[in-house]
């Protein structure tokens, strides 16, 4: 229990994006005399999640790396599209290595205070007020990595799909996987005319991830992933004996709804609920950390923390995209097909970091010159 009640910064959530933030407060001095709490109901001792992202240069979580790779696939019931990530390298990181990395790191901080409390309301006034289930607390800022209730109700108005998805850590018993190349999107197995795809990331030749992913408007029953999971390791994978090792599942908004209107002078939205994942792909490893930078550089120059958080322009690319799946969502074995097979991984990656030239972006709208694109980009002008 925190001797304190009234800190600097409380952030609400100790998941990627709390994390990071805290990290980085507390890696600059010029936040070394701010009192941080962070406030979530759980220990975060499990592995609930993996994050994978892609780079080009070493970065801090070079320790926790759980694998990495530099060559991916892409495959459709009409081809497969084999894929050179050089210079950039695919790498997954398990959560329970980033949030014990996190914390071990955080602990060894003066001015953190971990609180295992569930946040029941924030108030703005002259402070930020917090309730929890023990206790209040206030602050001068909160970051609040809570999806704001009202997405719920309102995210109808919205162009909004969900990302959602099972998947299975097996161990076979004799070598199986290729366990250079990862298996970004395997189109083969489909639910009917929906889209959706098979992830497989090889950790060795005897273990792999294998991730059942829908990209559609309603999630489905549990068991309905574990038999499409079963079917791809049987018929593609070709294999019949393994056990399970671990089990992840979850949901991810894809959508373009406005959480950036939830932010206050007091009060930043951030990860999920400050819509900081990609709304056409899910992406938010990379990005989280982009947007953490940006929030630093703005406290250290007296701008609110949430200026200047989104480019215009891929959130206008990510409504298309968004409109045309939510639209034909039986488009997305073809998007992704284009994709990769027009353009290079490379030019790709760029796009999809929100870091490419507009010739390239041009290109990748070319590349997906349609009837569906075309009805898309006048819906969303």
């Amino acid at each position: 229990m925190t001797e304190h009640f009234h800190f600097d910064y409380i952030i609400i959530g100790n998941g990627l994006a709390g994390l990071q933030l805290a990290l980085e407060l507390t890696s600059d001095s010029h936040f070394k005399d701010k009192q941080i709490a962070l406030i979530d109901p759980s220990e975060k001792d499990t592995n609930d999640k993996t994050w994978s992202f892609w780079e080009t240069e070493p970065s801090q979580w070079n320790a926790i790396i759980h694998n990495s790779w530099s060559k991916a696939s892409v495959i459709t019931s009409k081809k497969t599209i084999g894929l050179n990530l050089n210079p950039y390298t695919y790498k997954t990181i398990r959560a329970i290595d980033f949030y014990t990395e996190a914390k071990a790191q955080l602990h060894q901080q003066d001015n953190i205070h971990f609180i295992v409390e569930n946040v029941t309301s924030v108030i703005e006034g002259d402070k930020v007020n917090v309730t929890t289930n023990q206790n209040s607390y206030t602050a001068s800022h909160v970051f609040d990595s809570r999806v704001p209730e009202e997405f719920y109700s309102e995210s109808k108005h919205a162009i909004s799909i969900i990302q959602h998805f099972k998947g299975w850590v097996i161990k076979t018993d004799t070598e199986t996987f290729d366990e250079d190349t990862v298996t970004m999107m395997d189109y083969r197995l489909k639910d009917g005319n929906q889209t959706t795809f098979t992830y497989v990331l090889p950790f060795s030749k005897t273990e792999a991830l294998v991730e059942f992913t829908y990209f559609t408007e309603h999630a489905v029953d549990e068991t309905v992933y574990d038999t499409f999971i079963k079917t791809y390791i049987k018929d593609y994978l070709k294999i019949d004996t393994y056990s399970i090792l671990e089990t992840e599942m979850g949901q991810i908004p894809m959508t373009n709804y406005s959480f950036e209107k939830f932010n206050t002078n007091k009060i930043t939205k951030i990860g999920t609920g400050g819509g900081w994942v990609k709304g056409s792909t899910g992406y938010s490893f990379k990005h989280t950390e982009n947007k953490v930078a940006k929030i630093i550089e703005n406290l250290k120059t007296n701008k609110a923390p949430s200026s200047g958080l989104f480019k215009s322009k891929y959130k206008f690319y990510d409504k298309v995209f968004l409109k045309v799946l939510k639209d034909d969502n039986h488009k997305g074995e073809w998007i992704f097909q284009q994709f990769y097979d027009k353009n290079s991984a490379q030019t790709m990656f760029r796009f999809l970091d929100e870091e490419s030239s507009f010739s390239e972006e041009l290109k990748i709208m070319m590349s997906l010159f349609s009837w569906s694109f075309i009805k898309a980009f006048f819906k969303t002008l």
